[in-house]
């Protein structure tokens, strides 16, 4: 082995080790049942995290997702496949792994606006909630193509994202969340009201159907026989990979640096003669489209939508897992919305308490580790590069 094959295993191997371990821990914890048996393994957990940290094990790790970030991306691909694969007959924990999935998509674009831009967006959910009755009212009255009803559920959210850009562009700070939190509470409002959305009882979403396939039927290979929730797991991992490459790319590029220039400093930056509005414009319509498309999806997956979904707390999910994995980290959003989403679904004895779980995780974070459990890193021109 040469010498330089050498370096290439040395580096990828905190991370790769990280991932599997990780993952043999998440299959060992969604196959538990019992309660006592999951505090156990959630207090193991606590523990490990805070010995490797002690241990600077995190140092290398995130240094071995900073040169070899392809490769271990595709290893946690082929992971999730993994414990997908392994529960393929279980229902609830293929619906578990798909709202996994599709929270860290659509935290991914709120990611894109806080995180990138500094643009304060409190109405997450009800972007969310945009992209599911998209997919209710498109499905029920119209023959498009499936396929295409995911993109005009982002679109959607961002055409009806846009009449905020005014009151958002016309204020900062803690002013512009308040008018997010105004639309968020309007938002429930007017679907409660509004009866040709079903009001208060929702609407029915049909089966999504994808060249002749409705996702709706169980996957039968020979004797195996597949959940019907495989299917969108696998439409849900597509959809993440390819807004995971979009939001890396975007942040490399220098249109991510002209966020990163936004979010440090408005004043300085227009200054300098960067068009504010032009990039503030970017980040809140871009970040809607992808919290919308993830919306749409999870339409089709659960099979259902009502305004109770989409409300005001629901948003306050989506920015604590934003604070608790890491503003700006994009691998930080998907620990922490494996964190938020599956803990408290395991823990049936928190189940009317999760959101003083999730508020007691924002503080703690705040306190101890205001940047998040991954920070995100200094921007790095040349990924790889070494002095």
């Amino acid at each position: 082995m040469t010498g330089k094959s050498k370096t290439s295993v040395a580096s990828i191997l905190p991370g790769a080790v990280t991932l599997v371990l990780a993952t043999v821990y998440l299959i060992v914890l969604l196959r538990v049942e019992n309660q006592a048996t999951i505090l156990a393994l959630l207090g193991v957990g606590i523990a490990a995290v805070v010995m490797a940290n002690w241990l600077g094990w995190f140092a290398s790790v995130g240094q071995s997702f900073g040169e070899r970030e392809g490769p271990l991306g595709l290893l946690a691909v082929g992971l999730a496949v993994v414990v997908a694969g392994y529960f393929h007959g279980d229902h609830f924990v293929l619906l578990l792994l798909c709202t996994v999935l599709l929270y860290t998509l659509a935290t991914l674009g709120l990611n894109l606006q806080f995180g990138f831009a500094g643009v304060l967006n409190f109405a997450g959910a009800s972007f969310f909630g945009i992209g599911a009755y998209t997919a209710a009212v498109l499905n029920e009255h119209t023959s498009i193509p499936h396929l295409f009803v995911l993109l005009i559920g982002g679109g959607m959210a961002a055409l009806i994202g846009s009449l905020l850009l005014l009151p958002v562009l016309r204020t900062r700070g803690h002013y512009a969340a308040v008018v997010t939190i105004a639309f968020a509470l309007l938002f429930k409002t007017f679907l409660e009201v509004n009866d040709l959305l079903g009001g208060p009882q929702g609407l029915q979403v049909k089966s999504m159907v994808l060249f002749g396939w409705s996702f709706n039927n169980n996957i039968e290979i020979g004797s195996l026989e597949l959940s019907f929730y495989f299917a969108y797991f696998i439409a849900s991992v597509l959809l993440l990979v390819g807004a995971f490459i979009l939001v890396r790319r975007l942040e490399r590029s220098w249109i991510g640096l002209n966020l990163d220039a936004l979010r440090l400093d408005e004043t300085a930056a227009q200054c300098f003669g960067l068009n504010i509005v032009r990039w503030k414009v970017t980040a809140f319509l871009l970040g809607n489209f992808l919290i919308g498309v993830a919306g749409t999806l999870q339409g089709f997956v659960t099979g259902f939508v009502q305004p109770n979904s989409y409300t005001f707390a629901d948003s306050l999910i989506f920015v604590s897992i934003l604070l608790l994995g890491g503003i700006g980290n994009p691998w930080g959003v998907a620990v922490a919305t494996i964190i938020v989403v599956i803990v408290p679904e395991k823990l049936q004895v928190i189940q009317e308490y999760r959101f003083l779980l999730f508020s007691s995780l924002v503080i703690m974070v705040l306190l101890f580790r205001p940047d998040g459990l991954l920070p995100r890193s200094v921007r790095n021109y040349f990924p790889g590069w070494r002095p």
